[in-house]
């Protein structure tokens, strides 16, 4: 007899660990019947979750620590036994504001403390000239999307809640809001930044993995109490995810893999535009420019599915600058027991890897080397922040 799951996912090249691990039948060697159910925004994946409607999802990262923290909405606390990805973002711009920021650019088009200077010297410009500030698009207030935009313009002197204005879209509604002019930038996950470019209307300015080395992107998220009353299942899903996401890191198992990715009831765009994503080789222009990054999308690889603490904390330190929420230690201590590494070990029967551990786990391009313990330190080092009294 097989367990049966539902489970939402956001049509989005991260759920593909998931995707695969149902459509490859790993989840039914584990004797589990997962239903996949395909959303479009984080809040409906949010609140399915919460009341019990899916027993696990596809869920932003800094989502599982803000429900577990009871921030935003309700408190329901969240785990987290296995990362879907690492980095996998972009951000976008119009051909207008990539003109615009490539005129005042003073350094390297790929180094973000340039763009971003070069972004403060055109907000500064159209605030002189009268114009509406600039719109940028992300999809939830919390989420890494929102946090790389307002890490990488502060970095660059632009205020994200005084020089631009930020909004909140759907990651499949994104392309559309930008050729409609709704938005004249956006960061959002695979594939959407290459649907753009593909179409004319965007230029990818920055891989996320600029901004941030490695950022946890996506998670597994289940109810803590449904995890710990359950604790053989949430085993079951950790190993079948584990086994899909080695079997997409293998070269020779990607067009497979893209051919199920591409299905309209999953993701439901190219194989080619897949392919890219994995491969981490993108368009990044519609002249035709390309760029490669090894870090683009990390799914299995340098051990990118075990959760990692260190993680949410920066994830936190995030909610604190930004003013959603004051520091505590009792809630950087909660936030940090939302990814469970202990889960995805005991599923694996592999040993804590403290080989892997480094000195500095986000790998942020400006300010000091982020320690999980001190974010009294992350914080005091950055001119722009809002935090609460």
């Amino acid at each position: 007899m097989t367990q049966p799951l539902r489970i939402g996912f956001i049509p989005l090249v991260d759920a593909a660990a998931l995707i695969v691990a149902v459509d490859k039948g790993f989840a039914r060697d584990e004797g589990l019947d997962v239903e996949l159910a395909r959303e479009v925004s984080w809040s409906n994946v949010r609140d399915k979750l919460n009341i019990g409607l899916f027993e696990a999802a596809h869920l932003l990262a800094p989502v599982a620590i803000a429900s577990s923290l009871g921030l935003g909405h309700v408190k329901v606390p969240i785990v987290a036994p296995f990362n879907l990805g690492i980095n996998g973002n972009a951000i976008t711009v119009s051909p207008a504001l990539h003109a615009a920021i490539m005129s005042e650019l003073d350094g390297d088009p790929t180094d973000p403390m340039a763009t971003a200077q070069a972004l403060r010297r055109v907000a500064v410009a159209r605030a002189r000239a009268g114009a509406d500030p600039l719109t940028f698009g992300m999809t939830f207030p919390f989420s890494t999307h929102n946090y790389q935009l307002r890490f990488w313009m502060a970095a660059g002197g632009v205020d994200p809640d005084e020089d631009v204005r930020l909004v909140v879209l759907p990651p499949p509604y994104m392309v559309e809001s930008l050729a409609n002019g709704h938005v004249d930038a956006f960061c959002v996950g695979a594939p959407w930044n290459s649907v753009a470019v593909d179409l004319g209307i965007g230029h990818i300015l920055h891989f996320a993995s600029d901004i941030l080395q490695r950022a946890a992107e996506k998670v597994l998220g289940i109810r803590q109490i449904w995890a710990d009353k359950n604790p053989e299942i949430v085993a079951a899903l950790t190993r079948a995810h584990v086994r899909a996401a080695a079997f997409i890191e293998a070269p020779e198992n990607r067009d497979e893999t893209t051919a199920i990715l591409a299905k309209p009831e999953r993701i439901g765009v190219s194989p080619e535009v897949l392919q890219r994503t994995l491969d981490g080789k993108l368009k990044v222009s519609p002249d035709g420019t390309w760029r490669e990054s090894s870090r683009y999308l990390l799914v299995g690889r340098e051990h990118a599915g075990r959760p990692d603490p260190a993680q949410a904390a920066w994830l936190y330190a995030q909610m604190v600058r930004w003013g959603q929420t004051a520091i505590s230690p009792v809630a950087l201590a909660t936030a940090k027991s939302v990814f469970r590494p202990d889960l995805y070990d005991a599923a694996t029967g592999k040993p804590d890897d403290a080989g892997h551990r480094v000195s500095d786990a986000v790998g942020a391009f400006a300010g000091p080397a982020f320690d999980p313990d001190r974010i009294d330190a992350h914080l005091a080092a950055f001119e722009i922040a809002h935090l609460k009294s």
